[in-house]
């Protein structure tokens, strides 16, 4: 029996305010701005939900966020007042008014998204990658117990480390022969990838995210510097059993904001016309397809596509 479990009820809640004051205090929770800038911590949260979620209605983005409808209706009317924030009318409700980030919404977020990037790195990187596990599922323990459910999304994200190309290219040579029966000249091509992205990888410009669930890899994405404009996004996958999650939608949209932070003006990638769950994804974060072209590979004939993102 743990020394926890021993205390009576107010220990065990002055237990967890204690906790509390040390995490706030930690990440700088107290300061008058977040991440040393202009904005408060409630400023900073609806700004991330505008720029990772697209356009919201004001009600959808109070319910969400727990916040009293005025005090959210000056926040937004503040950011409207500085060009941060636009609105368009629903094409199948005009009564409907959805919000979204300006260019210059997008400007303001992506230097607060790096530099809490920045502060958590800098945090996990005291720790070993075992502690960083640790401390992430905790924090996954947290979450579930105090929300009485499981997350909205029940998976983390970590950098690639030792084993992950092996595998990579294990689970996606046996994922898309079993579903578009693709040969084993596919695997290869994942290895080759993977590997020559480990091998000149760039860690100013360059990312891999995978996804893990109760210790398993679920899915990963690429992000390759092509030239100082132009990066790629590469081998995007989701394990079926991660499917529905939002996962594949959560890459995608990690690749772009990295893409956007480090400055790349245009994000690529190549894909073929029948994974169509990955071309709707791309579609519904702002691709465009701008080349298609027939082929024959991996045994089939297939038509690959060329789509680009102008960031």
């Amino acid at each position: 029996m743990s020394q926890l479990s021993n205390l009576p009820a107010d220990g065990r809640v002055e237990q967890v305010r204690r906790f509390n004051r040390f995490y706030t205090r930690h990440i700088g929770l107290l300061n008058e701005g977040l991440l040393d800038s202009e904005y408060s911590l409630t400023e900073v949260r609806i700004l991330y939900e505008l720029a990772h979620r697209g356009p919201l209605t004001a009600a959808a983005l109070g319910q969400d966020l727990g916040l009293d409808p005025g005090y959210l209706s000056r926040i937004l009317k503040k950011f409207k007042g500085r060009d941060l924030l636009q609105k368009s009318r629903s094409e199948d409700d005009r009564r409907q008014v959805f919000l979204s980030l300006t260019d210059a919404g997008r400007s303001a977020f992506e230097p607060l998204s790096q530099a809490s990037a920045d502060q958590i790195g800098a945090m996990l990187s005291k720790l070993s990658i075992a502690e960083q596990e640790r401390l992430v599922q905790a924090m996954s323990v947290v979450e579930r117990l105090i929300g009485g459910s499981v997350p909205d999304v029940p998976y983390t994200l970590r950098p690639h480390r030792v084993g992950d190309v092996g595998w990579i290219a294990h689970r996606q040579g046996l994922l898309y022969a079993q579903e578009y029966g693709w040969d084993e000249t596919f695997e290869a091509l994942v290895a080759e990838i993977a590997a020559s992205f480990v091998r000149a990888f760039d860690l100013e410009r360059e990312r891999c995210w995978i996804a893990e669930r109760d210790g398993e890899i679920v899915g990963s994405v690429f992000l390759v510097r092509h030239s100082d404009e132009v990066a790629k996004l590469r081998l995007l996958y989701v394990e079926p059993s991660a499917r529905g999650l939002g996962l594949g939608r959560r890459l995608v949209d990690e690749c772009i904001a990295f893409a956007r932070s480090k400055g790349y003006r245009t994000l690529t990638l190549w894909t073929n016309d029948v994974l169509v769950a990955a071309r709707g994804i791309y579609q519904a974060t702002g691709f465009r397809l701008v080349k298609e072209e027939a082929h024959h590979s991996f045994g089939k004939d297939l038509v690959g596509q060329t789509w680009d993102l102008d960031l």
